[in-house]
């Protein structure tokens, strides 16, 4: 490793999610990652499976940074960031799961480990929507739904690492399973999974993405018209819920749905505004960095792991 200070430091990130695992190389200071890429997760092929192309991706991204000195990785799910334990990521199948140890071993670096909301929020806080904002709500809405709540500048990760998990507040008591083993939660109806899903079961079309369904409204299909809706009142039902239990100044929609920019998050925010009283009403706006956000979350956990280092060996 080259002695501290002569360059910008690098470091490898990755963000895995349902359906990607992103990845990429980030130096000090700076927010576009470099060699950035995605693989399918291929959650179907069984929780060890996907250990072995998180540590084949994150092999792939040393060999094109070989001078990185840290590697960060942000999951899903419940986790224990004290102890790097992927405690519950469901659309992964992994349960106790100890990430954080097994890919530092893989890499021969110091690893940080994080949730992937969280890291996402710190992310838009630092570098997109979140910034010059001290309380706000990062809410991506992509294979699943989650939220990170900051609060004077700090994610709230709750008493067991379990905070932020919005998708699964019930919001149609009795309505579909979800694969947390409740019925009805929001994720089962406004997720991008469920809105592809719910207007396949309707149509018989099968491989329909979200982005379609929406296009498909766009063009006069009454169906994916409802199902759009439908989607967007359940998780403002979700979001009334949020902001009475944490009044945020902001609220930022990131996730692939987001990308629709105001033709997505301007519904949402009139359907949020009819739900409230006596609450006062948050900015709403789309996230800045997209599907970047975890991955470069993850770099910056990584960064502050080496900035603590520095700062002790001092």
């Amino acid at each position: 490793m080259r002695p501290t200070g002569t360059a910008a430091r690098t470091v490898i990130a990755l963000d895995v999610g349902g359906t990607f695992v992103k990845g990429g190389t980030l130096a000090d200071g700076a927010t576009a990652l470099g060699h950035a890429d995605r693989w399918y997760t291929r959650a179907d092929r069984g929780p060890e499976a996907v250990l072995e192309t998180v540590l084949a991706c994150a092999e792939e991204l040393a060999g094109h940074c070989p001078d990185a000195e840290a590697a960060g990785i942000a999951v899903p799910g419940i986790v224990d960031e004290e102890s790097g334990l992927a405690v519950l990521a469901a659309n992964l199948g992994w349960r106790g799961v100890p990430v954080q140890d097994w890919l530092a071993e893989h890499l021969g670096l110091p690893v940080a480990f994080g949730h992937d909301v969280r890291a996402g929020g710190l992310a838009e806080a630092r570098a997109g929507a979140g910034r010059g904002c001290d309380d706000f709500l990062f809410v991506p809405v992509g294979t699943g739904i989650a939220a990170a709540a900051f609060s004077r500048g700090r994610a709230l990760t709750g008493g067991h690492g379990a905070g932020g998990e919005l998708g699964h507040v019930v919001v149609r008591p009795g309505g579909d399973r979800c694969h947390c083993g409740g019925h009805g939660c929001v994720e089962t109806v406004a997720s991008a999974a469920a809105i592809a899903r719910r207007y396949s079961r309707a149509t018989g079309w099968h491989g329909i993405t979200a982005g379609e369904v929406r296009r498909r409204a766009d063009r006069g299909d009454t169906v994916a018209a409802a199902i759009w809706a439908e989607a967007v009142e359940a998780l403002a039902d979700a979001l009334a819920t949020a902001v009475t239990l944490y009044d945020p100044e902001r609220l930022v929609v990131g996730g692939g749905l987001a990308r629709a920019g105001e033709a997505y998050v301007a519904p949402l925010r009139e359907a949020l505004a009819r739900r409230l009283t006596f609450q006062t009403m948050p900015e709403v706006i789309a996230a800045e960095l997209g599907d970047r956000a975890g991955c470069v979350g993850a770099a910056l956990l990584a960064h502050d792991l080496l900035a603590r280092r520095q700062a002790a060996a001092s």
